[in-house]
């Protein structure tokens, strides 16, 4: 599953999409040119239960990691997967 990335300004945005039709994003801010505010995950239901968030969530670290970014994820659904995951902690603000 290929997850793209866009980046306008100080928001961002990790998403899958055909067409030009976004099946699953996550949302994020950037305060701060060294932290990420993940806001929102939403993944359409045609995609469910096909690990679509966790594999955004996982992309947004990768990307943190990458960056030098600490992350802070506001989201419910990303806050759940940081706490399943302590190997995310490093990204962690």
């Amino acid at each position: 599953m290929l997850i793209q990335h866009k980046l306008l300004g100080n928001k961002g945005l990790f998403y899958v999409g055909q067409d030009g039709a976004i099946e699953a994003e996550l949302v994020y801010t950037m305060p701060t040119p060294d932290k990420m505010i993940i806001e929102h995950t939403e993944v359409d239901d045609r995609l469910r239960g096909k690990n679509v968030g966790y594999q955004l969530v996982h992309t947004a670290v990768e990307y943190a990691r990458k960056q030098g970014i600490k992350i802070i994820p506001l989201c419910p659904f990303a806050k759940s997967v940081f706490d399943k995951k302590p190997e995310f902690s490093d990204v962690l603000a």
